[in-house]
């Protein structure tokens, strides 16, 4: 079944994603935000979430103000990075709270995961077509949302953020929650020999490892070319890292395929907005709105 499921809340026109599941948690609330209910114009239509794409400001704003809203959330708890395709990881305090949502030059720099086990804090990335990791330990109450493009999976941006989660708040991996979200798929993402001599040697590693799985992570497309499962890539380094195949979360929503729903930055050749995952949990927030 669908780990992510589409809703529009009462009184909103934001379309979202929830990861139902894990928002039985109290306080829980994760997802992924869709392409439509904002105001963006074309070519981003509609709920454009990022700042660096070419939208006007105000209108990403609004757009972000209206995820916030749907989610019940204070706009302030909003923070979130400037992702680089890298594996550094922020571990995220209530001083950081609110970073990035307004303007780029506040966001958090270099940074492709985010951590926190602070309430109160909204976790956010942006995506069009990268794969959103999402990280949950109900023993410490610690969170995790990192962004794997092909260049943030050989990285292995998945075992940085568990690493750093372990680090600094005790998480062991066994105890972790994990989530592949909305991202393209096999069926749409064909690369050539200069992305293919880097993702191999990973590949070969994970195969070897993980020889039973049905998945494949590369298939053979025509001379030269293949095409990349980056879900299954990061499912398995998931896994790799210690955390147990029965908690991972796993997508079937292409964004390749479904740009109906979703921004495509490969189907739309670049000219396309940015989704979100969303990554939080509810405290007693008194920051106040901004």
């Amino acid at each position: 079944m669908e780990p992510f499921m589409l809703t529009e809340k009462p009184g909103s026109d934001a379309g979202l994603l929830h990861l139902a599941k894990w928002e039985a948690f109290e306080g829980i609330t994760a997802g992924f935000s869709t392409r439509n209910g904002g105001v963006s114009a074309p070519p981003r239509q509609a709920l454009n979430t990022a700042l660096h794409v070419g939208d006007e400001a105000s209108d990403v704003i609004a757009n972000r103000k209206l995820v916030a809203e749907a989610l019940g959330w204070n706009f302030a708890a909003w923070t979130c990075a400037e992702q680089v395709h890298g594996n550094r990881v922020h571990a995220v305090t209530s001083a950081d709270a609110g970073r990035g949502r307004l303007d780029r030059d506040s966001a958090i720099p270099d940074t492709d995961a985010l951590i926190t086990n602070e309430p109160d804090i909204l976790l956010a990335m942006y995506f069009a077509d990268c794969v959103p990791l999402y990280f949950y330990d109900p023993a410490t109450n610690a969170l995790g949302l990192a962004h794997a493009g092909w260049k943030g999976t050989v990285a292995n941006v998945a075992a940085a953020t568990i690493e750093a989660m372990r680090n600094h708040y005790g998480t062991k991996p066994e105890d972790l929650m994990a989530a592949v979200g909305p991202s393209i798929g096999a069926c749409c993402y064909e690369v050539d020999e200069a992305v293919l001599k880097h993702v191999r040697p990973l590949a070969a590693e994970l195969e070897d490892i993980y020889q039973a799985d049905a998945s494949p992570l590369v298939t053979n497309a025509k001379e030269g070319h293949a095409r990349l499962n980056l879900k299954e890539f990061n499912r398995h380094l998931m896994i790799k890292a210690g955390i147990l195949p029965s908690r991972i979360e796993m997508t079937t929503w292409c964004t390749g395929c479904r740009t109906d729903i979703f921004f495509s930055h490969r189907q739309e050749n670049g000219a396309t907005g940015r989704m979100m995952s969303w990554l939080g949990r509810r405290g007693e927030y008194r920051h106040g709105v901004g």
